[in-house]
């Protein structure tokens, strides 16, 4: 079996974002790409004989040899774009990032055809607020969100993103941008490992709870987010999503579901 007759796409930009971070983009090679709502993923895959990135170490597993490795990312790109666009990190011991990693302009990939999911804001009122929280690539679904509808919302939109060091705090620059444009709109970067910073760093190094904990929202819209005027978007490291959960709780939060409506919208990876 030839998997890579399956290869249905090709890779159109591939830019380092940092030696484990890669934004690559992704054109379907003679079908569309149907609609989906920000904040969804879709899964991407390759053959187990591509070869795998240098930096890799030994595989946690041995995949099979007759099938696609599969693996699901969150969609960056705007819904409105032909091209889909993925922030990906690099697991060294993993089966399918390495792969990715070695991919280059003009290389086939596999893409599935639909986007899946329901990490969105299409179920939330306009005039609610907003708190996008990630850890890493975990930014991913809310550039796509921002990217395509969310600046036009009422309410007020933060994204808090958190990593070890700045140059692993992808799509700053982009973010940066619109906080100047979008009077409703802020951005809020934190780091843990100032020390390795060339040229220092005079932002924020606290963990993301510390940051709730210590009332920045509130100081910085004048009103405290409440379970009643907005909505928390998690996303990213699992500890980090279960630390900001026990957070929010306590002032009042619920897990969002799909029978029991909450304000806690998680997305872990």
């Amino acid at each position: 079996m030839d998997l890579n007759k399956e290869l249905n796409c090709v890779i159109t930009q591939n830019v380092q974002v940092s030696p484990i971070m890669k934004i690559i983009k992704v054109k379907p090679d003679g079908w569309k790409f149907p609609e989906f709502e920000s904040g969804q993923f879709v899964a991407l895959g390759l053959p187990p004989d591509s070869p795998r990135n240098a930096d890799a170490t030994d595989e946690h597993a041995e995949p099979k040899p007759d099938k696609l490795i599969k693996r699901a990312y969150s969609i960056a790109s705007s819904s409105n774009e032909d091209v889909i666009e993925f922030y990906i990190t690099l697991v060294h011991s993993g089966q399918l990032t390495p792969r990715i990693f070695s991919l280059g302009i003009g290389d086939r990939i596999w893409m599935g055809k639909k986007a899946v999911g329901m990490f969105t804001l299409d179920q939330i009122d306009d005039d609610q607020n907003v708190i996008l929280i990630a850890t890493g690539t975990g930014v991913a679904p809310y550039m796509s969100m921002l990217r395509t509808n969310a600046l036009r919302r009422k309410g007020q939109i933060m994204v808090i993103h958190g990593a070890a060091n700045s140059w692993d705090l992808g799509y700053s620059s982009e973010l940066k941008l619109l906080a100047t444009m979008f009077p409703q709109f802020s951005y809020f970067p934190t780091i843990t490992e100032p020390q390795n910073e060339p040229s220092g760093w005079d932002g924020d190094t606290r963990f993301i709870q510390d940051i709730w904990d210590s009332g920045h929202m509130e100081k910085h819209w004048g009103f405290r987010p409440a379970p009643e005027n907005t909505h928390v978007f998690l996303c990213g490291n699992p500890r980090m999503v279960d630390g900001m959960k026990e957070v929010l709780y306590e002032d009042g939060f619920k897990d969002h579901k799909k029978r029991e409506p909450g304000q806690i919208h998680a997305e872990e990876f």
